[in-house]
């Protein structure tokens, strides 16, 4: 769901293009937009505190086969929540699961780490030794 969640609803659409189409399914609930509070810690593991709220999409459905798909998406897009609701509810399946990980799954993961990688060698590169520059002081 996480890999669902990172990627867009034109990158999940184009890759349920190219396999057979998933069952057909039925709107339990949604797709609606709502607010989540968001919260944190001081320090990573310090007391928790409310740092604000967060718009999400969310869905539920129910495919053919009677299989039930949630999903929970960072903003306003109720066709990606929708979705990922509908690949959450096919991926259930032993039919469905393999080719659904091979075809949408695995090259959504492979695209965000490639740039997460890409984005970390750019992080890389501004990155300042401190250690080194006391050194030339010396």
């Amino acid at each position: 769901m996480a890999v669902l969640a990172r990627a867009s609803a034109a990158e999940i659409e184009a890759l349920l293009a190219e396999t057979k189409p998933p069952p057909g399914h039925i709107r339990l609930r949604g797709p609606e937009i709502g607010l989540v509070m968001v919260r944190g810690r001081s320090g990573g593991a310090g007391a928790p505190f409310n740092l604000g709220e967060m718009t999400v999409s969310r869905c539920t459905v129910r495919n053919e086969e009677g299989r039930i798909g949630h999903a929970y998406i960072a903003g306003r897009d109720l066709r990606h929540a929708e979705l990922a609701a509908t690949v959450d509810a096919a991926m259930q399946d032993d039919a469905w699961h393999d080719a659904l990980e091979r075809a949408v799954i695995a090259p959504l993961a492979a695209a965000q780490e490639h740039a997460r990688a890409a984005l970390a060698r750019k992080a890389a590169g501004t990155r300042v030794q401190f250690f080194t520059m006391a050194n030339m002081r010396s």
